[in-house]
């Protein structure tokens, strides 16, 4: 899984990061700093770049796909670990904001607010964004968290050493470390799906087609389609990531 990846040495690393923070000194004194960094580059070859598409208003927070990612993808059972889950969000009449997600929604959704306190509801599905210029991809001293040729974030666990640094450097949450493992894992999107031209478990299952997957470099392709008829939005665009997790429907409240 690893054989399309840069790897460096820890020395190499170590001089690599030196030098970049210097770089960032000096030019933080000329201008806000804008980083400019990307773990792969789009197929210039007229190959796939897939992102994903989520239809808020579609969703009805049935927590199907959170369970077919789990029997699919061997996630721990425990309700603490997921590759997708689903958010519950109550906006109050007082303005208050609740966000719930027993078990990543996997049991469905119940309303916890009584009806006459509700100003707003909606279910928001979380996965991993991504992103172009992965904050994960970033941090890895190892070169075990990587981005795919055709631009899907992955990790090679046979160099992966556990240090949870790509956890932390994720700013959607969408990462753990494997209780038994000890290694980092995330949504793949189903890349051994995908690379057979099967859609992701998540999506496959969605009773709704509130998610879809597509390749960005194609013009016919639903995801395509899906950005030119949405008036869509990215979650945090203030971080730079580049993300290619598109939502339709994505209200203020979603964080």
């Amino acid at each position: 899984m690893g054989g399309n990846r840069v790897t460096s040495s820890r020395r190499n690393f170590i001089r690599k990061s030196v030098a970049a923070a210097g770089t960032l000194a000096i030019s933080s004194l000329i201008e806000p700093i804008n980083i400019l960094v990307f773990a792969t580059d789009p197929p210039k070859d007229g190959g796939p770049w897939w992102g994903v598409g989520i239809d808020i208003s579609k969703c009805i927070g049935c927590g199907m796909c959170a369970k077919a990612c789990k029997v699919e993808n061997n996630v721990p059972q425990e309700p603490f670990y997921f590759r997708t889950w689903v958010e519950q969000y109550t906006v109050l009449n007082d303005g208050t904001i609740k966000v719930e997600s027993p078990n990543g929604g996997i049991d469905g959704l119940k309303q916890s607010v009584d009806d006459e306190d509700i100003f707003k509801t909606f279910f928001v599905p979380k996965m991993c964004n991504h992103c172009a210029k992965s904050p994960c991809t970033q941090v890895c001293p190892v070169g075990a968290t990587f981005e795919s040729p055709d631009g899907v974030a992955l990790v090679d666990e046979t160099y992966c050493i556990g240090c949870s640094y790509c956890v932390q450097a994720c700013p959607y949450g969408c990462r753990y470390l494997h209780p038994e493992k000890r290694t980092a894992d995330k949504c793949t999107l189903c890349y051994h799906r995908i690379k057979e031209g099967l859609a992701p478990a998540c999506m496959e299952i969605c009773p709704t087609q509130a998610r879809i997957y597509g390749d960005l470099n194609d013009k016919e392709s639903e995801l395509v389609k899906f950005l030119k008829d949405k008036n869509w939005q990215v979650l945090k665009p203030n971080m730079n990531t580049g993300s290619k997790l598109f939502y339709n429907a994505l209200r203020a409240e979603v964080r």
